[in-house]
């Protein structure tokens, strides 16, 4: 990303290391304009930026996790199925009158092999945003999603979900149309789809809008990406009246890669260049692509019976814990 589009989007604790790395540069400028040579003082610099990198991206609090993993220049669902697709048609509609863009899907080829993507969609600015709703799937998106899942299930193509949203759309109208049954039909037909599928948390997971497309063989996520029951902000509105309490309601929560890791929640934690997915997309999208298709030829050795089988008891043994007095 170019430094000067970066420093539009800078969190609070990314502005030590930008600005370190913009005095690098400066130096770098002058040097060759006045034909000096500075390369070890350079040398010296970059070790520091280094360090200073580590140090920060090490040791990010649970709410700074949730801020990078809102990061308005994180890799989008698209960003990646273009990155990692040998080529991608995009399918529209629910058959029934309605093309949610806030869920957007389709079949492509990843190393030669025909799967079916999809996953939620956020925009790059307001006007996107509001185009597709924050990435908040109607229940439109989600009888999309299950439409192109029976699709692969018929023709036999691993499925690939990608979570990325606050949660489903909330409103008035999406109740309306059916929302919670929306999310409760596809849980369930999931459960028996007969091919693999693969779901990987990229951004945000809220809720029963990442659960309408999250029942997977596999279930994986980057490292500064987030997976919670309810945000942190309206737990904390909840729990304390009160939402500027959200950094508290986002440890309580364990909503962290780490933390579901240790839980049993997710299957494989996914590395992120070391500034984060945002400043190296591309990086993040190779790192992802090797998982998926590793995962996939290893479900692919499974019968049909071993994988459903798999697949339930993953789902049953969530929540489950011993108690030592």
């Amino acid at each position: 990303m170019p430094k000067t589009e970066r420093k539009n989007f800078l969190l609070d604790f990314e502005k030590p290391l930008c600005e370190l790395e913009s005095r690098i540069e400066q130096i770098r400028q002058l040097a060759a304009e006045n034909q000096v040579d500075v390369s070890g003082e350079i040398a010296q610099l970059e070790a520091r930026a280094s360090t200073l990198r580590k140090e920060i991206f090490g040791s990010l609090t649970p709410a700074q996790r949730l801020q990078l993993a809102r990061h308005p220049r994180r890799p989008s669902t698209l960003d990646y199925i273009q990155a990692i697709t040998d080529e991608w048609l995009e399918i529209h509609g629910d058959r029934s009158g309605n093309d949610d863009p806030a869920l957007v899907g389709g079949v492509g080829r990843l190393n030669g092999r025909p799967v079916v993507l999809m996953g939620h969609q956020k925009g790059r600015d307001t006007k996107d945003n509001v185009a597709r709703n924050f990435g908040m799937a109607a229940p439109g998106g989600y009888r999309k999603a299950l439409r192109l899942m029976e699709h692969a299930n018929k023709f036999g193509m691993p499925i690939l979900t990608f979570i990325d949203t606050p949660g489903a759309w909330a409103g008035v109208e999406a109740e309306k149309l059916g929302q919670g049954e929306a999310i409760a039909y596809n849980l369930r037909q999931m459960f028996g789809l007969e091919v693999p599928i693969i779901t990987t948390v990229i951004g945000e997971g809220g809720s029963g809008g990442a659960l309408g497309i999250g029942v997977a063989d596999r279930l994986l996520m980057f490292e500064h990406s987030v997976y919670t029951v309810a945000s942190p902000e309206a737990c904390a509105a909840i729990l304390w009246k009160d939402a500027k309490k959200s950094p508290q309601a986002a440890s309580a929560l364990k909503i962290t890669s780490r933390d579901l890791k240790q839980l049993g929640l997710i299957d494989a934690i996914l590395p992120e260049p070391p500034s984060a997915a945002h400043s190296e997309p591309l990086e993040a999208a190779a790192t992802l692509k090797q998982a998926l298709w590793e995962n996939i030829e290893n479900l692919s050795e499974m019968s049909i019976q071993q994988r459903q089988q798999l697949r339930y008891e993953k789902f049953r043994k969530m929540g489950v814990f011993e108690q030592v007095s």
